[in-house]
């Protein structure tokens, strides 16, 4: 069973991406669901068919599905936030904070996710491939695993000392014993939950972006927070690409011209990583025909279900009291390295090779005290965070080291 998520900054077109490799998928065979996480749901837009909260068929082969997210949080949570408010409400706190108060940080994505590994668990699809929310929250949903847990065990100590040691005697007599066993339960679904979608084998995640400035830099965010956490990215997307040599007029012509810089960009920033694009369409896309087209155009010759990477893209280790950035750059000669940081931005340049990086906070608070270029990866080391006197000035860092 494959897992494919896409995500990328919001109107990037990641449901016509989605939606578009799930008919490919479809069509050479695959029995493929395709699921919307974002609350602002357009996949039926897109498909040009109503879906329900419960996979509805398409097509051949082919599935869609809108999830209700209330009423995966009722199935879920429902007895556990009852008795959580109530027992809030019995320690003083008001009744409309105790309500809110029941909800764990991160329920909602964490029963979207649950909800998608159990459809795939099943075995009733070969494929589930998410349509996931803007790139903020999709990053948010995919770290709730570890929020959730940790929550849970800070609820899970909230039941009386007595009541666990009387737990087997009472099981029968003390309804809060069932609760707190859906809750273990719960928490031992999210655990494998968090097994299922680092596996590189069953999930993958991908890119999808526009050839724009801003929209480069967010999808270079979820990059690396994705290699934080160990999330597999496996492929991007360029989406809305100007046909270079069918545009008129000079307004034309010159933003095709901008585009192909920032495609370069792509390409130099996401490497290893392959990349799948597509044009600017002069129509709107709706309905399997369409998106039929779409995504042969897409992905060509290529399977859209393989797993097209696997492999860190980069990969922040701890040694004493300093982190170590690893970047592969399999395809760069070997030569000195210089290095430029500026807040949370990081800049590499290697002969004629250069690549702007968003930091993790982690590092970004820490200076960057050398580099070095080993066997076609990249190390840069990063120090103890420095405490800096206040000025309106960034502080920059640089370092040159030859290359070994």
């Amino acid at each position: 069973m494959r897992l494919i998520l896409y995500l990328g900054k919001g109107g990037v077109g990641k449901t016509t991406t989605s939606a578009a490799t799930a008919v490919r998928a479809a069509e050479l065979g695959y029995r493929t669901l395709v699921v919307s996480t974002d609350v602002a749901h357009s996949l039926a837009d897109a498909l040009d068919t109503p879906l329900g909260s419960l996979p509805t068929q398409i097509g051949e082969r082919l599935w869609g599905q809108e999830i209700n997210v209330l009423d995966e949080v009722r199935q879920h949570w429902g007895e556990l936030r009852v008795y959580l408010s109530n027992l809030l409400r019995r320690r003083g706190v008001d009744e409309v904070a105790a309500e809110e108060l029941a909800i764990i940080p991160g329920m909602e994505e964490v029963v979207s996710l649950l909800h998608i590994r159990r459809q795939a668990r099943e075995g009733n699809f070969d494929v589930v491939i998410v349509d996931a929310a803007p790139t903020g929250e999709t990053v948010r949903l995919l770290t709730m695993p570890e929020t959730f847990q940790w929550y849970a065990a800070r609820v899970m100590d909230w039941e009386p000392t007595t009541l666990k040691v009387a737990r087997p005697l009472v099981k029968q007599l003390v309804p809060a014993t069932d609760v707190f066993a859906k809750l273990e339960r719960l928490t031992k679904g999210v655990e494998a939950l968090r097994a299922t979608l680092t596996d590189p084998q069953v999930s993958s995640y991908r890119l999808v972006v526009n050839p724009e400035r801003m929209v480069i830099k967010e999808a270079q965010r979820a990059s690396t927070y994705l290699a934080l956490f160990g999330y597999p990215v496996d492929g991007v997307v360029l989406n809305r690409v100007l046909p270079v040599d069918q545009v008129e007029g000079e307004f034309m012509k010159e933003l095709a011209r901008i585009q192909q810089g920032y495609r370069q960009m792509v390409y130099d920033l996401f490497r290893p990583l392959p990349i799948w694009e597509s044009p600017y369409y002069a129509r709107d896309l709706a309905g399997i025909d369409d998106l039929a087209m779409v995504g042969r155009q897409l992905f060509g010759d290529d399977d859209p279900v393989k797993v097209h990477f696997i492999g860190k893209t980069q990969e922040i280790v701890k040694q004493g009291d300093e982190y170590v950035l690893r970047l592969p750059l399999p395809h760069v000669e070997i030569g000195k390295v210089s290095m430029t940081k500026r807040g949370d931005e990081l800049f590499i340049e290697i002969g004629n090779f250069r690549r702007d990086m968003l930091l993790p906070t982690t590092l970004a608070e820490r200076p960057a005290r050398r580099a070095y270029f080993r066997n076609g990866v990249l190390e840069v080391f990063f120090g103890p965070p420095e405490t800096l006197p206040l000025t309106n000035n960034d502080q920059d860092t640089e370092a040159e080291t030859a290359a070994s």
